[in-house]
């Protein structure tokens, strides 16, 4: 079989069963890939040897017959995760050196099922941008490029390397974390799958903390059966994490029907944006077409909070990132600053976070210290709070209504280029988020499904939104619209 990166998850398990192909085969064709990938610059930790190495651990596995489907399936996982003697920065000098002794929950469960570390990708700083220029490592770049131009173009962020190295084909699947959007915003930008689950479906454990309360790591594929397949690996109950669910995992695969009948789907008027491209207005009514012709009732609902969700989640994300990034202060891991002469314990954080943190991340811990400040916290943070209770509550009156899942555009454009927003309001780059932040003030579980190309040749995505703890349900109304798009649209190899 040739270009066995381009397999995906349910393809490559089915070869590997059959015997056609092993792990190792796999492995190889993936570390190729990404050894003349380095154009993209989307794996900044390689980790080959570890990667062989459990690559033939799992081809004896399969032999033995007692695998599971994730077992000998070659990932990335975003720089986010510890990965036990590997180095986990979180693409942030303030982190450099750091390998942590540990093993986060979730890159454990993957090990456990078989799956291959192929390293470390890259993201933005401490998964804060929606561009992957944040990075100590570098910007990410996207495979895609207009047509007839050769302008870089973004990924997306937070989860950039992820949804470029999956789009790629130098991994078969991707772990990424969804804060406000940083699985379904790249994932649309890229033209794959990428699935953020019900906030504790997955544990947050050794995933390094963002904001605490809307933090959820999900897959990253390049199908909506490879998302379900790696959702079973990732999700299930972890004591070690507080807000964990203890509920079992359901075979998500086993839910994928594609028969929607019946199902309504519910089309939110406040999603309508002013000076929202033709194009993707386009696109979502394509999209709501397509569900109706496979026989889903097609309803209009109101989320009359939908326009102060921006707002909310930008005091509500920084003032746990400021509560959460207070840890890194030079005195226990990453990097301290050189002192002066008489220099004490004040100058020493002082100089550490000064030369440690990057411009966004400083900008978002000064905002969150400000808001949870003693004169502030009732004016700003109090108000998102009760702002968040209120969305919450819009979501819970339309699926009390019968609605089983809600379908929007995911982004409001296509990937911009790289640099294009640099000297912009930083705004601007908050608002390519509009989309997607309710679903993590909610705690729901939302899908990008990438369903057409724009006038010059980009992916735009789709997002449906589900009901929580309904992957399954919805990841079946993503498979119905995933089929009836029919996107096989791959970028062409310019790196």
């Amino acid at each position: 079989m040739a270009d066995l990166n381009k397999l995906g998850i349910a393809e490559a398990r089915d070869a590997l069963r059959k015997g056609d192909v092993t792990a190792v085969e796999l492995t190889e064709a993936c570390l190729g890939a990404i050894e003349d990938a380095g154009a993209l610059n989307a794996f900044v930790h390689h980790t080959p040897e570890i990667a062989r190495e459990q690559a033939a651990a799992a081809d004896t596995r399969i032999k033995a017959g007692d695998a599971p489907d994730m077992c000998g399936i070659p990932v990335g996982i975003k720089d986010l995760f510890c990965t036990k003697g590997v180095a986990s920065q979180a693409a942030s000098r303030i982190l450099e050196g750091f390998k942590p002794e540990y093993e986060s929950t979730i890159t454990q469960q993957l090990w456990d099922a078989g799956s291959v570390m192929l390293g470390k990708l890259n993201m933005d700083e401490f998964a804060m941008g929606s561009s992957n220029e944040t990075s100590v490592y570098g910007d990410v770049v996207n495979p895609w490029r207009r047509e007839g131009s050769d302008a870089a173009l973004t990924p997306g962020g937070s989860s950039g390397g992820s949804a470029s190295a999956v789009a790629a084909d130098l991994c078969m699947a991707a772990t990424g974390t969804d804060t406000g959007g940083s699985i379904r915003q790249p994932a649309a930008f890229v033209g794959i799958t990428g699935l953020k689950p019900t906030y504790g479906r997955c544990s947050r454990w050794g995933v390094v903390a963002f904001a605490s309360s809307l933090d959820q790591a999900g897959p990253m594929t390049k199908s909506v059966r490879d998302a379900a397949i790696m959702l079973g690996a990732m999700a299930g109950h972890d004591p070690k994490d507080s807000t964990s669910a203890e509920l079992a995992v359901p075979d998500f695969e086993a839910a994928l029907t594609g028969d929607i009948r019946g199902k309504k789907i519910g089309i939110p008027k406040e999603y309508r944006m002013e000076g929202m491209p033709a194009e993707i207005e386009q696109l979502w009514a394509d999209g709501t077409a397509m569900l109706k012709d496979a026989g889903a009732e097609i309803v209009d609902i109101t989320l009359p909070h939908t326009k102060y969700a921006l707002p909310a989640y930008y005091v509500v994300a920084p003032a746990e990132a400021s509560s959460n990034l207070a840890r890194y202060d030079g005195v226990r891991f990453g990097h301290r600053a050189k002192l002066s002469q008489g220099d004490g314990i004040t100058e020493m954080y002082e100089k550490t976070r000064a030369e440690g943190f990057g411009p966004e991340v400083q900008r978002r811990v000064m905002i969150g210290t400000y808001v949870l400040s003693a004169g502030f916290y009732d004016a700003y943070y109090n108000r998102a709070r009760k702002v968040r209770s209120l969305i919450k509550k819009d979501f819970e009156g339309v699926f009390a209504q019968g609605v089983d899942a809600i379908l929007t555009p995911a982004t409001p454009s296509a990937a911009f280029g790289l640099g294009e927003m640099a000297d912009a309001d930083p705004v601007q780059m908050y608002l390519n988020d509009v989309f997607t932040v309710t679903v993590n003030l909610a705690g729901l579980p939302g899908i990008a499904v990438p369903a057409g190309l724009d006038k010059q040749g980009l992916p735009l995505g789709l997002q449906l939104i589900g009901r929580p703890w309904e992957e399954g349900d919805l990841l079946n109304t993503a498979y119905a619209l995933e089929q009836a798009a029919g996107f096989v649209a791959k970028p062409a190899k310019w790196w």
